[in-house]
């Protein structure tokens, strides 16, 4: 696209207004600013490519999400940039061929009683997103049951997170979003399928992973269904499985055993 007409059409006011949301940690979709304040990441390297290929200065713009960034777009105040992609916004602005795929989910605080997707479309359950994206409005489509709080950025989801202020947070994070992962007689409820999604999804956020679950015993068997009554008086079936340390630790991709003991194992990996 050299043509001065096309040209004059994608940035109509000669230079290329690229817009890149910011987050916390990097990631395909996300950028950050270092220690001098400049932004870095996978989009702003594309962005400069693109400009660059199209012989046109770049003055990048910068928003705390892609909901912000995609009204840009749409309203005429940003040239291109790069988002998630759902009907909503097929509805506002065109879109290229996809760069990269990602997938949703929930992150839950632990000992929560949520152990699957499902789980969560309950009256009652809170669910917090980012405002005006995907996962949000994802959210809102399967979890019609659910309260779905919207918040203006990552860091402030991170940060609800921490405190403890929701019962499901709507993923993703950003790549290497956080030092550790951990988790607490959690693992042991998902099913073979889902621990290895859990365990792409930890490695994916962070660097390190520490669980601690139920200490297989001998008066035990590995794998068992067991019943959950809620506040509400409704009852759910849960799996559970029992670990050994070693066991756990050879599961998780080897890893080191911080403690063995009679009821429960920890392991670092």
């Amino acid at each position: 696209m050299t043509n001065p007409v096309d040209l004059k059409q994608l940035a109509p006011t000669g230079h290329l207004r690229g817009g890149i949301v910011v987050s916390p940690a990097a990631s395909a979709f996300f950028a950050i600013r270092d220690g001098k304040g400049e932004v870095r990441g996978v989009t702003v390297d594309l962005m400069h490519a693109f400009a660059d290929a199209l012989q046109l200065p770049l003055a990048l713009q910068i928003y705390d999400n892609s909901g912000q960034v995609t009204d840009a777009v749409a309203s005429g105040e940003c040239d291109v940039a790069f988002m998630p992609r759902d009907a909503t916004r097929e509805g506002k602005v065109d879109f290229g061929p996809a760069y990269y795929f990602i997938s949703s989910t929930y992150l839950v605080p632990a000992g929560s009683a949520i152990q699957s997707i499902d789980a969560v479309n309950r009256p009652g359950v809170r669910i917090v997103a980012i405002s005006n994206t995907t996962t949000a409005r994802s959210a809102r489509r399967t979890a019609p049951d659910a309260s779905v709080e919207e918040v203006p950025s990552v860091d402030q989801m991170t940060a609800m997170a921490a405190a403890g202020q929701g019962d499901a947070f709507a993923l993703p994070f950003a790549d290497g979003a956080f030092e550790r992962v951990f988790t607490a007689h959690f693992y042991g409820h998902l099913d073979q399928g889902e621990r290895g999604l859990f365990l792409a999804e930890a490695a994916r956020v962070a660097p390190e992973l520490v669980v601690c679950d139920a200490a297989l015993r001998p008066d035990r068997e590995r794998e068992e269904m067991q019943e959950r009554i809620l506040e509400d008086g409704s009852r759910w079936p849960v799996y559970k499985r029992f670990f050994g340390a070693e066991e756990l630790a050879a599961e998780l991709g080897g890893g080191e055993v911080i403690f063995s003991g009679e009821w429960f194992v920890v392991v670092r990996s």
